[in-house]
């Protein structure tokens, strides 16, 4: 990034079209090459080992457009502050994680839905009670009714993944196969979800097996 930003300083002071400013030009050129290659080999690194061993996946559908755009009552305390916010929230390119985790899925089987991320950070996993006072900064959360501390990074993971399931009581760790946060045993015994089974007519000699690397949904833990 430093090398960048020199370069394009560079390029400024340059006359347009001299042979100077084509050789800035190409260097240039040449780095955001190697960005865009790092990054789809960062996505695709990511992307495998996500979709490995893991039947479902759940993303937040998250309005980049609205986040980067310059809207009224945006934090920041001038121009400078908000062109820089918008600037690292483009450059992480969600996005084309998303499209890696989509073509890796197609080897693993692994199912990828998209959820609201509303409130998912500020909702308490244990008792479900929406407080954004319960955000104690970036990283810490402790619910204001429970008192239930966790981080909040795992805090909004939880909730998009129970969104993801279809309901909070659905969320189980892959040891136990049971909701740790669940109060009573009857709870606990909701949660349970029961493990897909094979049909009679899939039975035999005569089933098709998959290929090597390819794995059913069915054939994975729920993370």
């Amino acid at each position: 990034a430093e090398r960048l930003r020199r370069l394009n300083r560079q390029l400024h002071r340059r006359c347009k079209g001299s042979g100077r400013w084509h050789a800035t030009a190409d260097a240039i050129a040449s780095v955001n090459v190697r960005v865009r290659h790092r990054r789809a080999d960062f996505n695709a690194k990511t992307a495998r080992e996500l979709v490995t061993g893991c039947a479902l996946l759940v993303l937040e559908d998250l309005n980049v457009r609205a986040m980067s755009s310059a809207a009224a009552g945006y934090p920041g305390t001038g121009p400078a502050q908000r062109r820089g916010l918008h600037r690292s929230i483009r450059d992480k390119g969600w996005f084309a994680l998303e499209l890696a985790l989509r073509n890796a899925a197609r080897t693993t089987g692994t199912a990828i839905r998209k959820v609201d991320p509303a409130y998912t950070s500020q909702t308490c996993p244990r008792c479900r009670h929406v407080d954004r006072k319960s955000r104690k900064s970036q990283a810490d959360f402790v619910c204001t009714s429970c008192g239930h501390r966790e981080h909040a990074d795992v805090v909004g993971a939880k909730n998009a993944l129970a969104a993801g399931l279809g309901g909070y009581r659905t969320w189980r760790p892959p040891a136990d196969r049971r909701v740790r946060e669940a109060s009573t045993p009857c709870e606990r015994a909701a949660a349970v979800l029961p493990r897909p089974r094979e049909s009679a007519a899939a039975v035999g000699p005569t089933r098709r097996r998959p290929s090597k690397g390819v794995c059913s949904p069915g054939q994975l833990p729920l993370w």
